[in-house]
């Protein structure tokens, strides 16, 4: 059983704001109109991200290797949001079950080991189609804090991402109030 897992099962699932990502209400919110798109969300939880990918029409995956995680999100998702499904695998080790358009991820490159960051990089590029979109929310927390979640600045982000990536533009977008000026969204296009 990983950690994760018994973090779900023991209820220690602070980082669950029972509610998708501010910034990412916003983002959908700013897109006049929506192609039909396929989306992964990996480290998924609860699926909230998911679902407000879902409720504007795009077809989404949450993805994520908590059993929990997934029951929970599939329980938390109504019928009416048949273009949300749900599946257990690990992100950065899996071989990808489709490709997609967009990789989503709201802290979840924070919530893994250093260690495995260039894992993550190569994930992202691997889940996408070509010139597919990377839309990312990062905690900016100090690097030398002890995790999860992982430290990370600006800095390290463009330099971990940009050799497979283009980078289309970056802002502090609206966040919880105890993340206010602490997070940091970039969107990303696969280089090809």
């Amino acid at each position: 059983m990983s950690d994760w897992e018994q973090r779900y099962q023991d209820g220690d699932v602070q980082w669950d704001k029972g509610e998708p990502s501010p910034g990412l209400v916003d983002w959908l919110a700013e897109k006049a109109e929506y192609p039909t798109s396929k989306v992964i969300v990996p480290g998924c939880g609860f699926g909230h991200d998911a679902r407000a990918w879902a409720q504007v029409g795009f077809d989404v995956v949450g993805y994520d290797l908590a059993p929990a995680a997934v029951k929970g999100a599939e329980e938390q998702t109504p019928e009416s949001l048949a273009n949300a499904s749900f599946l257990l695998g690990d992100f950065l080790a899996d071989e990808p079950c489709d490709a997609f358009d967009y990789v989503f991820e709201h802290t979840f490159f924070c919530a893994i080991d250093r260690a495995r960051r260039p894992d993550h990089v190569e994930a992202c590029r691997n889940w996408l189609k070509s010139k597919g979109k990377l839309l990312a929310v990062h905690y900016m927390l100090p690097k030398d804090e002890e995790g999860p979640p992982f430290g990370t600045d600006r800095e390290e982000i463009i330099d971990r991402f940009s050799t497979n990536f283009e980078l289309l533009s970056d802002w502090t977008p609206r966040s919880y109030p105890h993340r206010t000026g602490l997070e940091r969204m970039f969107l990303w296009e696969k280089r090809d």
